[in-house]
């Protein structure tokens, strides 16, 4: 059997990729975590992240923490402010709304972020992909956050045969071991922005590339030598 014909071992590669992305850049909500374990601060980069490269939700969210360090700093301030101080995150406009709106829904949880997915999607802004996000990074309770890498990444491997993130969200759920839920989101970000991209993946150096079955994955070519 070839590993075309078999999906991935989850096992195998894992410890792999924990030891590779240790040299890749950190995904931003990652690397807010380290900087403080506040749920608001995670859950307000998690909202800014969508969409949006790293490096811009990294200024935006240092620039508005700096004037609403916490839910009653929020509060205080206006949609137009809010939008002006996260320009130019993806969606701007919209996600000022959501911001706005966050102080007031979250008395309904005692001016606390909720932590469970069921609670955080009835939040202004927060998809299951934002909760699931939240629950693991802020509270280090299991969830599984799917967003494309993981969604793209899973199918290539053969781990899961899925059309959408949240087909994969709920095939992960029953397969993937519970140890995995905490490190997958970070480990497979980090690796779908650094090796195994959507375009042009970098197969010739991929530390589990033995391992993939490489489902739908049209590597990078190498450079052709010149003929002398």
């Amino acid at each position: 059997m070839t590993p075309a014909d078999k999906p991935i071992d989850i096992d195998k590669v894992a410890p792999l990729l924990e030891k590779e992305v240790t040299q890749y850049d950190v995904p931003i909500v990652d690397l807010i975590a380290v900087q403080t374990r506040d749920p608001f601060r995670i859950l307000v980069a998690t909202i800014l992240s969508a969409r949006t490269k790293d490096e811009t939700t990294a200024k935006a969210a240092a620039r508005l923490f700096k004037k609403a360090p916490d839910r009653e700093g929020l509060a205080l301030l206006d949609e137009q402010t809010i939008a002006k101080l996260i320009y130019p995150v993806g969606f701007y406009k919209n996600k000022a709304k959501y911001l706005k709106e966050l102080p007031t829904a979250l008395e309904e949880f005692g001016s606390e972020i909720p932590d469970s997915v069921e609670e955080l999607i009835k939040l202004p802004g927060v998809g299951r992909k934002t909760a699931n996000l939240v629950v693991v990074v802020a509270f280090s309770k299991p969830a599984i956050c799917v967003d494309t890498h993981v969604h793209r990444i899973m199918n290539i491997w053969g781990y899961v045969n899925t059309s959408t993130p949240l087909e994969t969200e709920m095939a992960l759920r029953q397969k993937l071991p519970k140890k995995y839920w905490l490190r997958i989101n970070s480990l497979l970000v980090a690796f779908g922005q650094s090796i195994c991209k959507p375009v042009r993946p970098h197969c010739d150096r991929c530390a589990i590339e033995k391992y993939c079955p490489k489902i739908g994955v049209t590597p990078r070519k190498l450079p052709s030598r010149k003929k002398k």
